[in-house]
C-alpha cells in the first residue's frame, strides 16, 4: 500500500519520462485525475484517459516530449504526509521564472500556481514541476 499517492505518481511520471515511455499507468483516484488534468492545462502532459472498472481502474497519462526531450525536466514534492505545507495567495510565487508550475490543492480545486493567483485562492502546496 502506497502511503503517499501524489508522491507515488509524481515518481512514476519523472520515471517514465525519463526512460521516454509514451504513458505512465497508475492507479486511479478523482485526486490523481485532478492534478493530471491540472498538469495538461500547464503543458508538462498529453491526454490524461481512465480506463478499467473498480477497483481494477487505471488512469493513463500521455507524456509529452519536445526535440526528443521530456517536457518535465524535473519535480519536488512539497507538502508530505507527515508534513502538510499551506500557503497563502501572497506567498505562491511563480516557479523557475515562469517556466515551471506548483500545483496547490484549493478550496476550488486543484490548481497552478498561476490559475491560483488569478481566482485568489491560497491552499496546500502539492509540488513543484519545471
Amino acid at each position: 500500500m502506497v502511503n503517499d499517492p501524489i508522491g507515488d505518481m509524481i515518481t512514476r511520471l519523472r520515471n517514465a519520462s525519463a526512460v521516454q515511455k509514451e504513458a505512465a499507468h497508475m492507479p486511479y483516484s478523482k485526486m490523481k485525475e485532478a492534478v493530471a488534468l491540472s498538469l495538461k492545462k500547464a503543458g508538462f502532459v498529453g491526454e490524461v484517459s481512465k480506463n478499467g472498472e473498480g477497483a481494477e481502474k487505471v488512469l493513463i497519462v500521455e507524456l509529452k516530449y519536445h526535440a526528443g526531450q521530456s517536457a518535465i525536466r524535473g519535480v519536488k514534492r512539497i507538502s508530505k504526509p507527515g508534513r502538510r505545507l499551506y500557503a497563502g495567495v501572497r506567498d505562491i510565487h511563480p516557479v523557475k521564472y515562469g517556466k515551471g508550475a506548483l500545483i496547490l490543492s484549493t478550496p476550488r480545486g486543484i490548481l497552478t500556481d498561476a490559475e491560483a493567483r488569478k481566482v485568489r485562492a491560497g491552499g496546500e502546496t502539492l509540488f513543484k514541476i519545471w
